[in-house]
């Protein structure tokens, strides 16, 4: 079982970079939320295919697909769906919003007020809605893909620290080599290449995969050095609040997927010191000093605290 883990997680990967060109890390990214069957947050400046990630991952799969454009009017039931009369059968019913699907893009999701954000929180953390007192579970496997320009731009809101915790990562995309650019030219001048995408694995395979990353062998050593980094981000003088449990047994699913993504069934410590700042950075409260912080001071700090903690031999 092991083996077709690690097949999904490279045919995956491979469709994926047939479109999203020169940015192996963000593909390895994407491939790690969803097999560790939790979300991820890309930001970035806009035009440097944040969306085109998000849907090459969807693409990939043989399921469902659902794009949100969060605006400042959108109201939560356009996302979770809402109950409506039936005159032919003269009962309600519920009609299904998009994001009972298996990937969901939250476009632009810092562009919603955070009453409509907010309507994403049960969804991304117990993996189902609920609509005038009944719960509906959502499809399996489940993720949402949040793309959001960062807070300065004209328009945007701050994501709330409880939102944010649900997100297994935070990556940006940034600008491409020139080299990769100019390919970018020659292959997107006749339309989006990621159209052309076709599935290449199933939401069955993908399902196999999130089980067998859950037994992904983690060394007690490796635990201890795990929780010694989220520690160090709870005594550190810069952070006000540091990483939540709920993070750190994110970070330690995030650590169990990149080991499959690696061909691997057991964490190495450079899987930890992979994930840590993409996995801890949006995750911690700055204060003083560092109190309104860029995300590159940020995770520049989460980075520093890194290098501090030891690593098991």
């Amino acid at each position: 079982m092991s083996q077709e883990a690690f097949e999904t997680s490279r045919q995956l990967r491979e469709n994926i970079e047939r479109v999203v060109l020169g940015k192996p890390d963000v593909v390895q990214m994407l491939v790690i939320s969803l097999l560790a069957g939790e979300h991820v947050l890309l930001e970035d400046v806009p035009g440097v295919g944040k969306t085109l990630a998000a849907k090459a991952l969807a693409q990939s799969i043989d399921g469902s697909f659902a794009r949100l454009q969060f605006t400042p009017d959108l109201l939560p039931s356009d996302i979770t769906g809402s109950v409506i009369y039936r005159s032919d059968t003269r009962e309600f019913e519920f009609s299904p919003g998009p994001i009972f699907a298996n990937v969901v893009l939250a476009d632009e999701i810092n562009r919603a007020p955070p009453r409509t954000q907010s309507a994403l929180l049960e969804a991304m953390s117990e993996g189902c809605v609920s609509v005038d007192g009944t719960t509906h579970r959502l499809p399996k496997p489940f993720i949402v893909v949040a793309t959001q320009n960062p807070f300065e731009f004209e328009g945007t809101y701050s994501l709330p620290e409880s939102q944010l915790d649900r997100f297994l990562l935070r990556t940006s995309i940034g600008y491409p080599d020139r080299n990769i650019e100019q390919q970018v030219m020659l292959t997107h001048r006749a339309g989006e290449p990621v159209d052309e995408l076709t599935p290449v694995v199933s939401v069955e395979a993908i399902r196999a995969a999130q089980e067998v990353v859950r037994d992904v062998a983690f060394d007690e050593t490796l635990v201890d050095y795990l929780l010694d980094i989220v520690d160090s981000t709870r005594q550190h003088d810069g952070f006000q609040v540091g990483v939540s449990t709920r993070g750190a047994l994110s970070f330690y699913r995030g650590c169990q997927a990149r080991a499959v993504t690696e061909s691997r069934d057991f964490v190495t410590p450079d899987d930890v010191k992979a994930l840590a700042v993409a996995s801890l950075s949006h995750r911690v409260l700055p204060e003083g000093i560092f109190q309104g912080a860029s995300r590159e001071a940020v995770e520049t700090q989460v980075a520093d605290l890194l290098q501090q903690v030891p690593v098991p031999v």
